[in-house]
């Protein structure tokens, strides 16, 4: 018994999650059981999880990346205690895919959910019609919130559903969801009345604001629990509409910027041939055809190149004002060392605009609600193979087991959250489920490779942003090869000695070319991938 009865119990030794404690007390054994019976009930606490995913938010859309505009401090300050994926993936270039893919662990292509719900209609201009999906996510999946609400979690959706109208999350082990009844992909508004049926929220408020408050009860509500929070938020999608207090600080701001570069660059259909190179294309901008905004000659689009959009500013500056919102919460109540928290987004950013209609045409003035900001150094948009269309923000903290601060440059995808989350949290792994991922604790904790060979993608549909063919697309190691289904066109990259994608190295290296696109199309037979058929209303230009 030492002086004044302290006794000096180390938690640390016990859980390693506790740090010391000095405990004081008359009777000694007392307090010895009391400060036992205290470590046990914390280490039989499972880990609550907290999945914060941006709709939209390209790589370059936030300061840790580079990012000059938009201001992001909440995520830069996350980023410098979390394990940043440099290369991290998103399963699909449009949404509904990829949340599939987060939900079940397995590539879209596997579930035939491999376009946004409902689909783009076909066209006569196209050779093929769009490959069926199913319109929903299926019901058969043993989605992750399925698997952790039957593991004493409880679980909840606040925001973007966009995986069925007939199927809304309840069905696929959500507990709890908001709002009720609004299983589309975008909100009519982000201004209220919101007219989400039935939710038209309060006069005056936000439409992130409220979501993450909606968030931020439910976790004071479960803070005794283990929770699976899946924060989906409907921002940074379209329409862009950012809060007016915030726009304003944009103003000011894109008023005391000079820029370097052109606003807008022209990209052709990747599987239709160019002869022109990247200084014939620069010049073709200045003559009167390629004036305006629409499909353009020679197949070609214009993807802006510039982060000077004051409204998508806003957006992204308050989606991370949210975000820090939830991080302080989480360290208020103290259960931010019990929470697991994951920060991504769905796609990349849409520097293309969305050309639902061929024959639709943009008018000047309405630029910044069709091209929200500029993915450079990445080329391309949402809706594209190139990077600019696949490559996500991406930032775990793992608190007390994964390493803080450290940048891994090992490509990963969104079919990993599944098997990780489980592998973090220590439940056991649903082999049948999370087959296409594989788990990043060997990452979170300073590792520097995974056992995986290569990530795939498979979009048997025509891209409503920048008019882009049906592909598909393979990365292993350094390269990464696009393949066209149209006309059969193949690029390849090294994607470490030529990022911005610019160097085509599939006739140089056709050794490389050959094995992946082998691989890729075994790939698409071992998953059941559904290909296209011929378009019978098909009308040559």
């Amino acid at each position: 018994m030492m002086k004044n009865n302290l006794i000096y119990i180390s938690a640390l030794s016990i859980l390693g999650i506790l740090g010391c404690r000095i405990f004081q007390a008359n009777n000694g054994e007392k307090e010895i059981r009391s400060a036992t019976s205290q470590v046990e009930k914390i280490a039989s606490k499972k880990m609550n999880v907290v999945f914060f995913l941006v709709d939209d938010l390209g790589w370059m859309d936030v300061g840790y990346n580079g990012s000059k505009f938009y201001e992001t401090p909440n995520i830069d300050k996350f980023a410098s205690e979390s394990v940043q994926f440099n290369q991290a993936y998103a399963a699909c270039h449009v949404c509904s895919p990829s949340r599939a893919s987060i939900l079940t662990g397995k590539y879209p292509a596997r579930i035939n959910l491999t376009d946004w719900l409902p689909g783009r209609k076909d066209f006569p201009f196209q050779r093929f019609l769009n490959a069926e999906i199913v319109q929903q996510l299926p019901n058969e999946e043993k989605t992750l919130p399925e698997y952790l609400s039957q593991n004493g979690y409880k679980t909840a959706i606040f925001g973007k559903w966009h995986l069925g109208d007939s199927s809304p999350p309840t069905n696929h082990g959500f507990q709890k969801r908001f709002p009720e009844n609004w299983n589309k992909g975008w909100p009519l508004t982000y201004y209220s009345p919101y007219k989400l049926d039935g939710f038209d929220g309060n006069n005056g408020e936000y439409l992130t604001d409220r979501l993450t408050t909606e968030a931020i009860n439910y976790i004071d509500e479960n803070k005794e629990k283990p929770f699976f929070l899946f924060l989906s938020q409907f921002a940074v999608h379209d329409p862009i509409e950012g809060r007016p207090d915030i726009v304003k600080k944009y103003q000011n701001k894109l008023a005391a910027t000079k820029w370097q570069s052109e606003p807008y660059v022209l990209e052709g259909n990747p599987d239709v041939s160019n002869p022109f190179t990247k200084t014939e294309l620069d010049s073709l901008l200045k003559l009167p055809d390629y004036n305006g905004f629409s499909q353009l000659p020679n197949s070609m689009v214009k993807i802006k190149q510039l982060q000077d959009n004051v409204q998508f500013a806003a957006m992204v500056d308050n989606m991370d004002e949210n975000f820090g919102r939830v991080l302080t919460k989480l360290k208020q109540l103290g259960i931010d060392d019990n929470t697991i928290v994951i920060f991504a987004s769905d796609n990349g950013g849409m520097s293309g605009a969305n050309f639902g209609n061929p024959t639709k045409k943009i008018n000047k003035q309405a630029l910044d609600k069709q091209f929200s900001t500029s993915n450079l150094p990445l080329r391309g948009a949402k809706g594209w193979f190139y990077e600019g269309g696949i490559r996500i923000p991406l930032l775990i903290y793992w608190p007390n087991s994964g390493k803080h601060g450290i940048r891994s440059d090992v490509p990963v995808v969104h079919t990993d959250f599944y098997p990780t989350i489980l592998d973090m949290i220590g439940l056991p792994q649903q082999t049948d489920q999370t087959k296409d991922g594989v788990s990043l604790v060997p990452l979170m904790r300073g590792g520097n490779n995974l056992k995986r060979k290569a990530i795939y993608w498979h979009f048997p549909h025509y891209s409503n942003h920048g008019y882009q063919s049906p592909g598909g697309a393979i990365r292993m190691g350094d390269y990464k090869l696009l393949e066209y289904y149209e006309n059969g066109n193949v690029q390849l990259y090294n994607l470490k000695k030529d990022p911005r994608e610019q160097n085509d190295l599939s006739k140089k290296e056709s050794a490389i070319t050959n094995q992946l696109l082998g691989m890729l199309k075994q790939w698409r037979i071992d998953v059941n991938a559904q290909m296209m058929k011929p378009n019978p209303l098909y009308i040559k230009n």
